[in-house]
């Protein structure tokens, strides 16, 4: 089977392949695109390839990372303000919507846009202009729009924390990203480039061992912590990473092995009655569940299947961020 790979993208397996190839039709269009996935699988990755295979790749593509940006200055950011819109407004300012036009703008972390603002973002997408901070005069804009969210945003509408008629808006073209546990066949191709990047001036192989290890490990923080798994094995790797080399939390133990050893004074202390030993047992869990799915508490609560209320309310017993 060949292997695809494009704009650091690797995908050998069915799952990823028939991503990037849903994506060269989707790229040849003007829709609105929406990625999902978790913290880490690669939405920016995505966004940067669906522009450059797209016909605005020859102009601007602006990334906004939301969930970076205080809710105060979002508004002046994405919008720009006029000179004289307030006190320190002494000339005006273009915001990143009108730095994107022509081109493309990627909004990460839509999950995270302010439930205040997000009528005036979807006046923009729908009338395609806007009117900056201070501003009286509509300025048209152009711009291709691609968001990612990292948890369910449907979910968000039902509790009333993000606005449907925006959701159905900005959900034209759904992606979704498998997190790496769930498309392991490429993580063997991933390292290999991951070593190419960081040792190019050396060559490093991996033990079979060490190889089956890594593909075993769950990645609960996808190919962002692989990089840095792989970057770090690199940086002291002899020749050859073996066994030894790889970190802790990657040489077999599973979930349920780490909680057992964190719970090892339950099984033998004599004076831990029934319920703390229960107790203990459902705060390592918990704990692991949300280390499984780096805080994601949507996805720690299906794996432990409960709901997500059931979740929080447990969260807030036993004190655990």
């Amino acid at each position: 089977m060949n292997k695809v790979q494009t704009v650091s993208l690797i995908a050998q397996g069915e799952t990823m392949r028939s991503i990037l190839e849903r994506i060269e039709t989707i790229a040849a269009s003007d829709s609105s695109v929406l990625l999902i996935g978790e913290t880490g699988v690669g939405k920016e990755l995505i966004a940067e390839y669906v522009h450059r295979a797209s016909p605005r790749n020859t102009q601007p593509l602006v990334k906004v990372g939301l969930s970076a940006l205080p809710p105060e200055l979002l508004e002046n950011e994405l919008f720009g303000h006029e000179r004289g819109a307030y006190t320190s407004a002494a000339v005006e300012k273009k915001g990143l919507f009108e730095l994107a036009d022509s081109g493309t703008i990627f909004l990460d972390d839509i999950d995270d846009f302010p439930l205040g603002l997000q009528a005036k973002l979807l006046r923009v997408l729908e009338s395609r202009e806007l009117m900056r901070v201070g501003g009286t005069t509509p300025i048209p804009i152009d711009v291709r729009l691609i968001t990612a969210t990292k948890v369910d945003l449907k979910e968000l509408v039902n509790r009333g924390i993000f606005r449907s008629d925006l959701y159905y808006r900005i959900n034209v073209v759904p992606i979704v990203i498998p997190p790496l546990r769930e498309r392991r066949e490429d993580i063997p191709p991933i390292i290999h480039h991951f070593l190419q990047r960081y040792a190019a001036n050396r060559t490093i192989n991996v033990a079979n061992d060490a190889m089956l290890a890594l593909v075993n490990y769950s990645w609960p923080g996808n190919i962002r912590e692989l990089r840095n798994v792989v970057q770090r094995m690199a940086l002291f790797a002899n020749g050859e990473i073996q066994m030894k080399d790889l970190p802790q939390e990657c040489r077999g133990d599973t979930s349920r092995d780490l909680i057992v050893k964190a719970c090892q004074r339950c099984f033998t202390e004599e004076n831990m009655t029934f319920d703390h030993v229960v107790s203990c047992l459902e705060v390592n869990l918990l704990r692991q569940a949300l280390s499984d799915s780096a805080g994601n508490r949507t996805q720690a609560a299906k794996a432990l299947g409960m709901n997500l209320s059931t979740l929080r309310d447990k969260l807030k017993k036993f004190d655990i961020e």
